[in-house]
């Protein structure tokens, strides 16, 4: 389903719908979201967590007007993952700004070294930040988005039930692990079968 303005709830019925449903969208985030090491978390989008992410900045923005709707629409519906690929919102998170200030500036580039692998399969490396550039000669940023897109024969084995490791080989944050398996049965199904 396509994220369009008459699909989005208005700011009255989205504050109830998020009064009652709140804690059903926290468990649906969480299970698409796998940690790599213990500081990076790596959220797999989907439409629905697009839809929310959009509900979430109108409330916050008090957006109601048609062209305001549009343009959150437009930053955040190329994050739905389109049946050849999954998108992410990755995250570094260090609470303690100095460690922080100190890791960011170690990790430049870790968005360009974050990988799927298939099992049987070449790893596939994240096309980071479309978007814009997030980061600088002195830092990257602590929020990247990424999308890995599969290859035909990639996406039928993930489909077909292979293991699957999330993983980054940036010198700095070496880490890798597999993505457990309720986690990986919601992503086979962003993924459709290639035709043939």
């Amino acid at each position: 389903m396509t994220i369009t303005p008459d699909s989005l709830m208005t700011l009255e019925a989205y504050a109830k719908h998020r009064k009652a449903h709140k804690a059903e969208i926290i468990a649906h985030r969480r299970a698409r979201t796998v940690s790599l090491g213990e500081h990076m978390s790596v959220q797999f989008e989907d439409e629905q967590t697009i839809r929310y992410q959009i509900q979430e900045m109108l409330r916050v923005e008090r957006i109601f007007e048609e062209e305001g709707i549009q343009q959150e629409i437009e930053a955040y519906a190329p994050l739905v993952p389109d049946g050849s690929n999954w998108k992410a919102t990755m995250l570094l998170e260090y609470p303690d700004v100095h460690e922080r200030k100190r890791e960011l500036a170690r990790l430049i580039g870790v968005e360009d070294r974050m990988f799927v692998e298939v099992e049987g399969h070449p790893r596939i490396y994240a096309i980071a930040d479309e978007d814009l550039d997030r980061e600088n000669a002195e830092k990257t940023s602590s929020v990247h988005f990424l999308r890995f897109e599969f290859p035909p024969a990639a996406r039928q084995a993930v489909r077909a039930g292979a293991a699957v490791k999330l993983g980054c080989d940036h010198t700095a944050y070496p880490a890798h692990v597999a993505i457990p398996p309720d986690t990986l049965a919601l992503l086979a199904g962003d993924l459709q079968t290639p035709a043939g």
